[in-house]
């Protein structure tokens, strides 16, 4: 990844399956059951890991630890439950 390298990090979708199972190929890897996230770089896509499971597979040949690490604290953010208002207050309080 250069200084002006273009990395994308959104949720996976249909026109993804052939790049996802690339990718999966050249980790030596199964693709990851869930709803995925997937990381573009330039427009390619380099990493994914599942929100579901935590599981992820990445381009072994590009420098994706720090990809995977983002992709990973954006799957805990979305995997998380929501807090509905009536519970804020005993969630705030280390209650819920």
């Amino acid at each position: 990844m250069t200084a002006s390298s273009s990395l994308t990090i959104r949720h996976a979708n249909g026109a993804d399956t052939k790049a996802i199972a690339r990718l999966a190929a050249l980790d030596s890897s199964r693709v990851p059951n869930g709803e995925l996230l997937v990381a573009e770089l330039d427009g390619r896509l380099v990493a994914a890991v599942s929100v579901d499971t935590g599981a992820t597979i990445a381009d072994p040949f590009e420098h994706t630890a720090a990809i995977v690490n983002s992709l990973r604290a954006q799957a805990h953010r979305r995997s998380r439950p929501a807090i509905l208002p009536g519970q804020l207050g005993r969630a705030l309080l280390g209650r819920a």
